[in-house]
Formats: C-alpha cells, structure tokens, sequence
C-alpha cells in the first residue's frame, strides 16, 4: 500500500501497511537459514557481513585504481617536476594551491597568500578561497602540517592518498544507497562490482586526480544514501536527527568541493519538487550568479538549437569532446557487463509503477484503499524509490546532452540496476504481471539473478582486472619538463606567463611564476582576459598582441605547436577557428565561412613570428625553444 501525503499543517496520519508487498517475503526470509531460530541474531549476522563486504570491497577499490595510477606513470619513480606535470590542466592549478600551503613558513602566511593572491592573475589581487573551490587543499595541507607524517609520507602521496581513498568512501555509499533501496547487501555488492567492471564510464580519477568531481561525489553519494535512507516512513526521533545532520554535512561539503554544485543542488530541487506535486513524499519530511555563469546558458542556448553563436567561451564549451552528447559506445561498454540491461528492465518496472501511483494519487477517487493494479496486483512504489527513479531519470538526461556529466548517471545507474535486481517488490510485480507469483519464486528471483550476474561478473572481467594490473608504463613528457625547468633556472620568481590556459595551470604548479590567466573559468572578467590572451593565436599584429599582453603585464608568452598548428578538432573548432570567428575574420583552409567574414588585415601571429621579422623582433624576443614550445619575452619600452 501507498501512504497518502496529507497537504501541510495536516498532522500524519499512520499508516500501518507501508510495506505491505513485503510480508509474504518477509515471513519466508525468517524461516532461514533453516539451523537458526532466532531470527534478530541472523539479522545482526547479515548486518554484520554486509558491512564487512562494504568496507572490504570499498578498500578493494581504492587499493585497485590507486595501483593503476602507479603503474600508468611510475609514479614513485619519476621525478618531482613529472609528478607534478602529470596533474593536467586546471588539476595542477589545484594542487599548486596545496603545495603553495605547505611551502608557506606558518599557516596565518599561507592563509594570507590565499586570501591576497596576485600570482594566479598578473596586475590583480584576488581571494582564492572565494573564488575557488580549494578549501580541501587547504584542509589537507594544515592536516599535514600538524599530524607527525612528514617523516613517512611525502605530501603528494598524502594527497592522492587521500583522494583514492574517497573513492572507497564513494563506492561504500554506493552500495547502501542500494542496499536500503533493496534490503539485501546483496544489492550492494552488485553495485559496487558494477561500480568498478565499468571503470572506464564511472570515474576518472586516476587520471585525473585534484578535479573537483572527484572530491564532490563521494560527498554527494552520501546525501543521496541520507536523504534514501531519511524518506523511510516512521523513523524514530533520534534516527530522523541524525539522518538529517548527514544530509546536511555531506550537501555543505559537496559544496564547497565542486563549482557546479548550484546545478545539482538545482536537480535535486526539483525531485522533491516533484515527488511533493505527484503525492509520493510522507508528510513533516545566493542566487544563481548569472554574470559568472551566464557563458554556460549561452553554451546551453546553443548547443539545443536555440541559435547559432559566435560567442567565443561558448564555441570553446561546443567543440570540447567533453561538453559534447554521450557518444553511442558508451552504451556498447555498459551492456557488456550487463549493466545497461538490467538497468533498463528495473527502469521500466520502476516507471510502470510510479505512473500508477501518480495517477492514483492524482485521481478524484474517494476509495483510498483501491491502487493502480495490474491484474490482481496492487502496485506499491516507496518514497524512498520514487527519489531515486526520479534523480537518474534527470541524472540521465543530464549525461545524455553533456558526457562530461555521465559520471553521475553511470554510478547511479549501478545502485538502480543492482536495486530492482534485488528487490522483491520488483519481482512480485513483473512475476504477478505474467501471473507465477508466489513468495517462493520471488525469493528465488531476486537472490539467483544477482548471484548469476555476479559470477558472470568474475568469470569474465578479473582476468582483465590482474592483467590491468601488472601492466607498467612510464610517465614520459620531455619537452614539456625542459620548459619547466628552464622557467625555473631563467626567469625572475615574478616574471609573468602567458599562454594557454591548460599548460598556465603547470607553469603555477612546477615554478610559482605568475600567470595571466588559468583554467577556472568560473569568472566573466578571466574568460575575458583570456580571450584577449589568446589572440596570440588570431589574425593580429604584432602591435596590437604586444598592448594586450603588456595590459596584463605580461613578461614571457609561450607559444604551442599543437594549438598553433592544431589538427585534433575538425575545421570550425580549433582554437584559431573559434578565434577566428569570434574576430570576424574567414577561417583557414577549405571550406565554406559565413558571408560576413572578411579576410584578416595581418598574419596569424603564432606563425608570423617564427619567422623573426623586424616587426616583430621590435616586439618579442626568442628566448627557449624545443619541439614543442616556443618563449618569447616581452619588451617592455614600446
């Protein structure tokens, strides 16, 4: 039976059959194990090996793409200014806040530096702690400092040491996220396998390691456990207290880990929103920033055919793989751990019975004991799960338009499809709709399925699992950690750099030097700055380069082949394209353009200024070189 919500400043009224569906099920699982009578010791028996599996298969995780890490880089092996080269883009940007907490000589100046920085962005001081969401690094670095582990652990290992093992925390949410939803760890253990068999679409830590998903999820995955856990009707006083204050720790955490979070604060918004509207929640139970974050809604414009653009951040958002639509395979490597197909037949039960329910408690029908029924059945669905049918529904959507964002539909995805599979409401419904119902065969049903899927599991991915581990690779960037420490031997502590925001986020990690723009492109007056940057990139003269460079106080540029000379994106989205664009200048090379470009009235500077002209010497000089970056510095008297 469904409880009906009564509207609000009604009290609750008690409902004595809220899991009605389970008795039958629930009277057959006390006769066993059979050499056991007292049924509260085999319960604490099964609560007791469940946790243990939780914390075992979370450790596993952990243990196993920590390894990963190692054995992809030789991470114990290299050397500093590899480890650090190795944390990409706005990663490296991340760490060096770290790294500049612990070079700090006390805490009250490294908190000073944070909050009065004017290295990130040359010719302006700003506070990061404001600005970014790097509270973990500092947490991590004070933690550090005070516990007596220098001596044992060097700090980067505490970092990723630390973030390795989030993902326990991560996978062991995961699991009783699915065991509340089923009432069998069973679930849980299937989810977590899940979890990890389709690594390659749930997670990018180990390749990615400071990114701020990968702080935020683990915390995010706790609040979904809370809040599944929280819907349960008729939970005692003290149990409804302390649910209520891990919601609230796990959502304050999740916020301030991850810059997106207002999105997905948002989305669950409107889940409960939802469930409040449809009648399926038991009763008692700073404004969007819209300058900082207006390029993601002209990104969104965009990208659903609301108009062409040529906005330049969000043509730069379009041509990234990243920001683009999930791509078809995805689904060919979920289906091959069978993943997408159980989570399509749980999806489907799950529908079925939710569109019963609304339209039950949506009808004008005085008979509150009648639900929706298929043939003899009467279809039950638990706040609980409405929550979570609703939240990877939307989470699905969400990954669907922007694959960037499949991370949180694929780990979903494994507690919904481990749930149904273990769920005896599940069971009894599809077995009543082809009418073999009996108690037996939904016992059978929904502890053999998984125990099957399981084995399957082993069978035919731990090979893959040992061969991936005593595989052995070798960071290797050599072009890159020679510029590195040519910065570092050549240029003052206060030279400024200016580039591309991904290799910026290294030159801060590995020198300290100061940077004219990075990639936390969270701040309308950054992209801004660093489309002006970029004109290096453009059709510009050298005049008009040197005044924007000089603007920002600019002492060294460094120039890439790979953007100058980009062959990665299609024509239309390399970098010069979209600044090309954005100039109104005709692109490069065949093909159409708009009727309204014109053709530039000078040379793409990244290649004119190679050739040494004296229009350009007056400006730049070469100061390194090797196969793939160029330096030039800036005089400063023009």
């Amino acid at each position: 039976m469904i409880s009906i919500r009564q509207r609000k400043g009604i009290k609750t009224t008690e409902i004595s059959e809220n899991y009605a569906a389970q008795e039958e099920n629930v009277k057959l699982e006390n006769k066993l194990p059979s050499g056991c009578t007292n049924r509260r010791l085999w319960k604490i028996l099964s609560f007791t090996v469940g946790v243990t599996i939780a914390l075992c298969i979370g450790l596993f995780t952990s243990v196993y793409l920590a390894t990963l890490h190692e054995n992809d880089l030789w991470f114990s092996n290299i050397k500093e200014v590899e480890r650090e080269i190795s944390f990409r883009t706005e990663c490296g940007l991340y760490y060096s806040y770290y790294k500049q907490m612990l070079q700090a000589p006390t805490l009250m100046q490294g908190f000073h530096g944070l909050i009065y920085d004017n290295k990130t962005e040359s010719m302006r001081t700003i506070n990061l702690l404001q600005r970014m969401n790097i509270y973990q690094e500092v947490f991590l670095s004070i933690l550090y400092r005070v516990l007596p582990i220098q001596n044992y652990l060097e700090p980067v290992y505490f970092y990723i040491y630390t973030l390795f093992g989030l993902q326990a925390i991560y996978v062991i949410a995961l699991y009783v996220t699915s065991w509340l939803l089923s009432g069998t760890w069973l679930s849980g253990l299937v989810a977590a396998f899940w979890y990890v068999t389709n690594r390659i679409d749930t997670t990018r830590v180990e390749f990615t390691i400071p990114l701020r998903e990968n702080w935020a999820l683990p915390f995010f995955a706790i609040q979904i456990a809370a809040i599944t856990y929280f819907l349960r009707p008729n939970l005692q006083p003290l149990s409804e207290r302390l649910t209520l204050l891990a919601i609230f720790v796990s959502t304050f955490l999740f916020s301030l880990t991850w810059q997106f979070n207002q999105f997905m604060m948002l989305m669950q918004a409107l889940v409960l929103f939802i469930l409040d509207s449809l009648d399926m929640l038991p009763a008692v139970k700073k404004i969007l920033n819209l300058k900082s974050d207006e390029h993601i809604f002209k990104f969104l414009k965009a990208k659903f055919g609301f108009g062409a653009t040529r906005d330049f951040d969000a043509n730069l958002y379009l041509c990234e793989e990243a920001f683009g639509f999930l791509p078809f395979n995805t689904f060919e490597r979920l289906s091959d751990t069978l993943l997408f197909y159980a989570y399509i037949f749980v999806l489907s039960i799950t529908v079925i019975a939710a569109l019963a329910v609304v339209f039950h408690n949506l009808s004008n029908s005085s008979n509150q004991q009648s639900m929706g029924k298929v043939g003899k059945c009467t279809i039950s669905l638990k706040p609980e799960t409405a929550y979570n049918l609703i939240h990877t529904i939307l989470f699905g959507f969400l990954a669907l338009s922007t694959m960037r964002m499949k991370y949180l539909w694929t780990s979903h995805m494994c507690v919904f499809a481990s749930f149904g599979l273990c769920s005896p409401e599940i069971w009894e419904l599809l077995l009543k709709l082809i009418h073999l119902y009996n108690p037996k065969r939904v016992y059978i049903m929904r502890y053999s399925v998984p125990i099957l899927i399981l084995l399957y599991l082993c069978y035919k991915f731990w090979p893959g699992m040992m061969d991936e581990l005593s595989e052995l690779r070798e960071f290797y960037d050599p072009d890159t950690v020679e510029l590195m420490n040519w910065i570092n031997s050549n240029t003052p502590r206060k030279a400024v750099f200016a580039g591309s925001m991904q290799l910026l986020a290294g030159v801060k990690l590995c020198t300290g030097r100061t940077l004219t723009n990075h990639p936390h492109y969270e701040d309308n007056s950054l992209r801004e700055r660093t489309k002006a940057v970029y004109q290096i990139y453009a059709k510009r003269s050298p005049e008009d380069v040197h005044a924007l460079l000089r603007s920002f106080g600019t002492d060294y540029i460094i120039l890439e082949d790979s953007i100058c000379y980009e062959r990665r994106h299609h024509r239309g989205c390399r970098l010069r394209d979209l600044l090309d664009i954005a100039n109104g200048h005709v692109m490069d090379g065949p093909g159409e353009n708009d009727p309204d470009l014109k053709l530039a009235g000078h040379p793409r500077f990244c290649e004119e200024i190679k050739r040494n002209l004296p229009p350009y010497t007056a400006y730049f000089t070469r100061v390194f070189q090797n196969k793939t970056f160029h330096v030039y510095k800036i005089s400063r008297n023009k």
